[in-house]
Order: structure tokens, then sequence, then C-alpha cells
């Protein structure tokens, strides 16, 4: 082949490779972007590395510095997830779904990394992944595909739907649940129940099933309260006596699980003394109360940096702690008010989308990320369980930084590729 031919053909495949990328991350049908969420993410993400920053200002810790770096990495992705047509998720959502559940499988073998009792992450050289911030979005976005290929009526119409969709979301909830990592395998259900909701599933199915919980928080509740009596007639401590109750009871919770039930519900009775499962929970509420009105000040809180509130909390579980006692009541209501736009924002998106798919994709992200923000501010304040669930592009932690960020970018991609309806 000659010379010419050959650069001939080297600048074909150069365009063919130009015009595919430009197929699949730029339309002129697009709508251009929307400034109003990557403004609430930035602003965010400053607040968080602020605040792990203030946490660790008196430690060798450098997680702050890995924060920037995950943020980094999630704003590309979040850019990518943004250029992308999002409806490419509708063809290949089942992939990244099995994918996800191999991942979480993954974390029984050799391969999974254990920490602090439990094995949740896999470790690949230098990287640690949680695979359960992977399923959440695998299976939201497997959910929405279901539901909007779905034709739903009648319970009996709408019964195969129904079904597909609950084992869809239950398959990784109890993969996550044996780690065992309760918090993370909690917006399974409520997002399910959103999506079904939203697809006008008869009224009939959420008596159903709302009744059916009813009955298995009360099992809960008296499984908890049996523990109680348990460890009252053995005269056993709750703190060294861990594991003895699993043995008999019918339910699969761990002991620490119904230590966190019962702190919640009566603390004085599990942990008198304030030293034991509920010390995290009584420093968050000092640190919260101390912060005042306008707080200490960037760097002045002290529960954290003289270690009060654990180092292995108080940068991600209990990050909302350093942020109240250093920016006050002022400070915590300006992110609540983050929160919240953002959230509208993305029922917005979800309000003036033009296919089924993207309505569902978008209010199961707003779900997900209300539920993540109520959960964990409300376990701060002493008003929810301590389930150890993260704070949205403010707690420490990569696997959830990037999730949060690819989530909205699919909120931007809805957006963008809306007109093509």
């Amino acid at each position: 082949m000659l010379n010419h031919e050959k650069i001939r053909v080297v600048f074909g495949i150069k365009r063919n490779i130009i015009a595919w990328l430009k197929n699949v991350f730029y339309k002129k049908e697009s709508m251009g972007f929307d400034i109003i969420s990557p403004i609430c993410i930035i602003l965010l993400t400053m607040v968080g590395i602020m605040s792990i920053y203030s946490a660790q200002s008196y430690h060798i810790g450098q997680q702050w510095k890995s924060q920037m770096q995950w943020a980094i990495l999630g704003t590309s992705l979040y850019l990518t997830a943004a250029c992308t047509d999002y409806k490419i998720l509708l063809k290949h959502g089942h992939w990244i779904y099995f994918l996800s559940i191999a991942l979480l499988l993954l974390v029984f073998t050799p391969i999974g990394l254990r920490r602090f009792g439990a094995v949740r992450w896999l470790k690949f050289g230098g990287v640690v992944v949680q695979p359960s911030e992977v399923a959440k979005l695998t299976t939201l976005i497997m959910g929405a595909g279901i539901l909007a290929r779905s034709k739903i009526g009648n319970i009996r119409d709408s019964l195969a739907a129904i079904i597909r969709l609950l084992a869809i979301f239950a398959i990784p909830a109890l993969l996550i649940m044996l780690q065992p990592d309760l918090g993370s395998s909690l917006p399974f259900l409520p997002i399910a129940f959103v999506l079904l909701f939203l697809s006008k599933v008869p009224g009939k199915f959420f008596v159903t099933i709302l009744s059916l919980l009813v009955v298995l928080m009360g099992i809960v509740a008296w499984d908890a309260y049996t523990y109680h009596l348990y460890l009252d007639k053995h005269q056993l401590n709750p703190q060294t006596s861990v594991g003895q109750f699993e043995k008999i009871s019918l339910l699969p919770l761990k002991d620490y699980q119904r230590n966190r039930i019962i702190s919640f519900v009566a603390p004085d009775i599990v942990d008198p003394k304030g030293t034991g499962i509920s010390w995290n929970l009584r420093q968050s509420l000092i640190a919260v109360g101390s912060g005042g009105l306008t707080g200490k000040g960037q760097g002045k809180g002290t529960q954290a940096k003289l270690g009060y509130l654990p180092q292995s909390v108080a940068t991600n579980d209990f990050i909302f702690s350093i942020i109240a006692e250093e920016y006050g009541l002022v400070g915590g209501m300006c992110v609540l008010l983050l929160y919240a736009i953002l959230i509208a924002n993305s029922l917005r998106v979800a309000w003036i989308a033009r296919d089924r798919f993207g309505l569902l994709l978008a209010v199961g992200i707003s779900v997900l990320l209300l539920i993540h923000v109520c959960i964990n501010i409300g376990m701060t304040l002493g008003i929810m369980p301590i389930t150890g669930i993260p704070l949205p592009f403010i707690s420490y932690g990569g696997s959830f930084m990037v999730l949060c960020c690819i989530l909205q970018g699919i909120i931007q991609s809805i957006y963008r590729f809306r007109s093509e309806y």
C-alpha cells in the first residue's frame, strides 16, 4: 500500500472514531447544561473537604487529600455521565446490574477486605471499592428499566412486573445485609416502593406491604426487647457478650445491631454510663450543642480533634457534627438548604423528563439522596437510629463520592437529552 493510501485510511478511521464519540457524548438536540446542581455539588464538596481537614488537623491523617482526589475523579465521571445519553442505560442496564451482583459476591471470597468486623470492601491494587455503593446505582437503573418497559394495570396485570422489581431490589439488599451492612441496605426498599408508586400500582399492594412492614418492625422490636431480658437474666454486659444471643435468636440480626436499636429507644438501659455503644451519639450531641448559632469557627472544633468523637466515625458517619460545631446552626441550615435545592432540582428534571425511564430514574436518584441526608443528619442529632450511612458529597469515602457524582451526572443527562421526545 502506498504512503498516501495509508494516510487516507488512518484519517478515515480517525474521522469514524470522532463521529462515534460525537454521537455518544454530544447531540445537536441536547439542551445545554443545568447549572443549579453543579453549583450545589461544588459547595457541598468544599464543605466536606474542609470539615474532614478540621476533624484531622491534630492528627497525622490525610483523608482530606484523598477526598480531593476522589472528588476530581467524581467530576470527570459526572461530566462523562452528563454528556452521555442516559437512554443507553435502558439498553445495557442489565449488564452493569449483573456486574454489581458479581462484585457483591466477590466480597465473600478471599479478596474481600475485612474492616471493623465486617467484609464490605474489595481491594484492587491500591484502590479499595465498596460494591454496595455500585449496587445502589445499578439496581436503580435496572428497576427503572423494568417498569419503563412494563404495562401496569390492576394487581393481576402488574404482578409479574412487581415480582421482577422486588426480586431485583431484594438480591443486592440481602447480600449487603450479609456483609453485614444494614445501613447500606436501607435505601433499597423505599426506592422500590417509590418507583412502583410512580408506575401507578394499585393502592391495595401498598396497604398490604405496609401492614407486613409494621408486623416485621414489631417482631424486630420484640427481638431487641427479648435480647435485653436475656442480658438481665444472665447478668451479661452487652459490650462483652456480643454473639451469644445470635445463636438462639431466629432473626438474622447481629447483637451490635440489637444494641443500636435499644440504645436509640432506651440508651440509659443498654449504656447507663454513656461509655459504650451510645458514646458516639453523646459526643455528637455535645459537638452540635457547643456550636451554638454561628459555631466556633473553621478549624476550631474540639470534639474530633481531641478524640472524643472517634476518628473512625468523625469524618464519615458523624461529619455533620463537625459542621454543626464549627459553623453552628447557621452553617448546618446552609448545608440543609443546599441539599434541598439539589433534591428539588432533581425532581424538577424528573418533572420535565419526556419519557418514563427518565422520570423514574430522576425520582429514584432524588429519593436515594433524600434518604441518605435524612438518616445521616437524623442519627447525628439523635432522632434516627445509628446505621452508618454516609452524607452525600460531604462524608469521607471514595466509592460513595463517585456514586453521588455519577447519579447527579445522570440527572444532568436527563435534563440535556429530554428534547429527543
